[in-house]
């Protein structure tokens, strides 16, 4: 069979090669892989000296051949894979039958393999941010895959928030009649305004987001999409500046029952048309180097979906 593998090679870190198929054990189902989405995740593993890794985290396929212990989705099944250790961007897949979550009707396969990653990201973000009914949020990056959904999901948690959109990207508009307030910058905010800054784009804008909490306010720092780290100026900050909280969030594990629990529930919202995720790229794998290439210097708004030829 094919899958995709990591070469080394700046420029082009993926290509399809023939591997061994899968065997799967009694407890894992044979998926046929039919669509899957690339992440930054992708791009930072396989940019990794000597890296093993194998790209594809989220895909969707159907149940070729159901775990031997009969648990699981049957034979035929449209389902999600969330592979966290990557390994999705083949044309079959040994997974637990644990791991797999059926798609319902009214979602797509490429929203559904563009869903898991980021949205179990901006659950978990917003669980670390405490109770949003009536609280001020600022989102940073929200023209990116997880940006997008948090200001989605704050919203509806009972957030105000605020997305800042440096460009003028798609999406935007469907943010705006989401009831999130897009502005362009973050000096046109009035200092002092926001409980919680989510941060990842890092460099001077992520850096000045800091001006605009409130005394004890939090900024949670999920990525530097923008290549700068932040800088804070700890003597800027004790003349004038807010007494706050830095927080820098990791995804962390839940396990695969979790993970298969959050991401049913985040496909039951896309199927109920209260969350859309931003899909700026949809192609056929054999695309994956020039994609990456592409995400690797802030070319691609929104996700990366390939079909498996």
């Amino acid at each position: 069979m094919r899958a995709l593998t990591p070469t080394g090679r700046p420029g082009c870190l993926a290509e399809i090669t023939d591997v061994d198929a899968p065997r799967p054990a009694a407890h894992e189902a044979l998926v046929r892989v039919r669509t899957f989405s690339l992440s930054r995740l992708d791009l930072l593993c396989l940019s990794a000296p000597g890296t093993r890794y194998r790209p594809g985290i989220d895909a969707v396929g159907h149940v070729e051949r159901p775990a031997a212990d009969g648990s699981g989705p049957a034979a035929g099944v449209r389902v999600v894979l969330h592979l966290p250790s990557g390994g999705a961007a083949a044309q079959l897949v040994a997974v637990r039958a644990a791991r797999l979550t059926p798609v319902p009707a009214g979602v797509d396969s490429p929203a559904a393999a563009a869903l898991p990653l980021a949205g179990l990201m901006a659950r978990r973000l917003l669980a670390e941010a405490g109770p949003l009914t009536g609280r001020r949020l600022l989102v940073t990056g929200a023209g990116g895959g997880v940006g997008g959904l948090l200001a989605q999901l704050a919203v509806a948690g009972g957030a105000e928030v605020t997305a800042v959109v440096p460009e003028r990207k798609p999406g935007q508009q469907r943010l705006a009649a989401m009831g999130v307030r897009v502005v362009r910058d973050v000096d046109s905010l009035p200092p002092g305004d926001f409980d919680i800054v989510l941060e990842s784009v890092g460099g001077a804008l992520g850096s000045t987001t800091s001006r605009s909490l409130r005394n004890g306010g939090r900024i949670l720092w999920f990525g530097q999409a923008g290549g700068e780290p932040l800088t804070l100026d700890f003597f800027g900050l004790l003349d004038g500046g807010p007494p706050l909280t830095l927080r820098h969030f990791a995804r962390p594990a839940a396990g695969e029952e979790a993970d298969a629990r959050e991401v049913a529930h985040l496909l039951d919202l896309a199927a109920e048309g209260r969350l859309r995720v931003e899909i700026g790229h949809r192609g056929h794998w054999g695309e994956t180097a020039a994609v990456l290439e592409d995400m690797a210097h802030g070319r691609l708004p929104g996700k990366a979906v390939l079909t498996v030829g």
